[in-house]
């Protein structure tokens, strides 16, 4: 292995592989760490400016998380509702419904931040992105830090609140 992902798939490549495998934390005195297949449950933001929370997906959102055995993430979060555009508005307001990016991923603690070198909006391309995740069970919640983001500008700075449930395609 080489050093492109910061010792973290070397430290828990046992315990990546056996999430991947269904099989959960990677031992009883580790914290879980997100590993495999999450399926997205919901996706709410909650306003800085007035605490209001909302889930701007709507009510079922679509869309799946991956964390690599070798240290890469991938998201595809979708809205409610989509339906195939017929114009070039209805295209460009559908990148409003979505949420798509991945990158390597580094672990510290509660925390995991992706490096992004592919992602549904360019101005991501090249960053940083910290999430702080909880894992209960099957459930993975995550805390996106305050920021503007692009898909609901209008509501200047937010924050997302997105939980998962651990998932199969077998």
């Amino acid at each position: 292995m080489d050093g492109r992902f910061g010792g973290w798939a070397m430290a828990f490549g046992g315990a990546a592989l056996a999430g991947v495998m269904g099989l959960g934390a990677a031992s009883a005195e580790e914290a879980p760490r997100p590993q495999g297949l999450w399926k997205l449950v919901s996706y709410e933001v909650e306003v800085q400016a007035t605490g209001m929370k909302e889930p701007v997906m709507g009510a079922h959102p679509t869309g799946y998380a991956y964390f690599t055995p070798e240290g890469r993430v991938f998201f595809l979060l979708t809205g409610e509702g989509r339906k195939p555009a017929k114009d070039a508005a209805g295209k460009a307001a559908l990148l409003d419904t979505m949420v798509a990016y991945t990158g390597t991923v580094s672990l510290t603690g509660d925390q995991w931040t992706a490096k992004l070198d592919t992602a549904w909006n360019p101005e991501w391309v090249g960053t940083e992105q910290t999430r702080t995740f909880t894992i209960t069970g099957d459930r993975l919640s995550v805390l996106t830090p305050w920021r503007v983001m692009p898909n609901w500008a209008q509501h200047g700075q937010t924050r997302s609140i997105v939980t998962f449930t651990r998932a199969s395609d077998r």
